[in-house]
């Protein structure tokens, strides 16, 4: 009996390590992404029929939000997170859409706290090759660290390359952009003006009234960014309108699986250009809630 016992845990032990390497849902849901809790709050709050699922210490809710089923959870902050915990999420549901909803700091001088950028294709300002100093203050990369078709301008001894990428095997190539899925740009667009935005904060009231900014160019990295010479380098060399600390590792794990990916980020500060002290703790939860608002009205347009 006893070993009769020990081959049935046995089995039963296999069978649930069969499971738990599955899918955990079989419908066709919106992947819905924030970085950490506030910027999740008022999507969580809207879903209706919410399920828990817990994986590798990350929870997927499931539910319907706006008519539509989605799964949400955090992907944590940080580059590495991100794409980890966006991976799971593909691994363990049937994906069909991947969006990302938060804040980030405003790059583009046009731009001001609590405006919506949606992104055309996004970035990764971090990956780089550091450069050896040949004389005081002046520095030559590496040869063949950079694309020959798109030489972005370097930062001090950091010059910018792109992304070794292996969608299939023998399919290898080095990309510095990942795009957005061009149909949802164009639902994004189609709601961009209809959405109501919150212009204060419980300490203060935005100068101008926030408003939907869909096209560009974001850019992500490992770094919080509160500073005036990046910020005018992430916009000189990248065309950036936006940075924050996710987004191209979500678009870049949403491309090798072949997932459409979209992202709204609400500027919570200005990375650096900020007139006086980062405005980013007055302004994270109204940004998180202008970013939520967007992609409500987004998921409920979506065909």
């Amino acid at each position: 009996m006893i070993r009769l016992a020990l081959i049935l845990m046995a089995v039963w032990g296999l069978a649930g390590n069969a499971i738990a390497q599955g899918r955990l849902d079989d419908a066709p849901r919106v992947a819905v992404i924030s970085a950490f809790g506030p910027e999740m709050t008022a999507l969580k709050e809207a879903t209706s029929d919410k399920r828990d699922y817990v994986q590798a210490g990350a929870t997927f809710t499931t539910g319907i939000l706006e008519g539509k089923p989605v799964v949400l959870f955090l992907s944590g902050m940080s580059m590495v997170n991100a794409a980890m915990t966006t991976q799971a999420a593909l691994d363990r549901f049937k994906i069909t859409r991947v969006v990302f909803s938060g804040i980030a700091g405003g790059v583009d001088p046009a731009l001001d706290v609590g405006d919506v950028v949606v992104a055309e294709q996004w970035g990764q300002y971090l990956e780089n090759a550091l450069a050896r100093e040949v004389a005081p203050g002046k520095f030559e990369p590496p040869q063949g660290e950079l694309l020959a078709a798109e030489k972005l301008a370097p930062f001090g001894m950091m010059y910018p390359r792109g992304v070794v990428v292996t969608r299939a095997p023998g399919q290898v190539e080095r990309r510095v952009w990942f795009p957005a899925d061009p149909a949802m740009l164009g639902t994004a667009r189609d709601v961009a003006g209809k959405v109501r935005l919150k212009r204060c904060a419980a300490e203060r009231c935005l100068a101008k009234e926030p408003r939907v900014v869909v096209g560009g160019n974001g850019v992500s990295g490992q770094s919080f960014v509160d500073n005036a010479a990046v910020r005018t380098w992430a916009y000189g060399a990248f065309g950036a309108k936006v940075l924050d600390m996710e987004s191209a590792a979500v678009a870049q794990v949403a491309y090798v699986n072949g997932t459409p990916f979209i992202a709204f980020r609400s500027l919570s500060d200005l990375a650096g250009g900020d007139p006086g002290k980062n405005q980013a703790l007055t302004f994270f939860q109204l940004a998180s809630d202008n970013s939520a608002a967007v992609v409500r009205a987004f998921i409920a347009a979506l065909p």
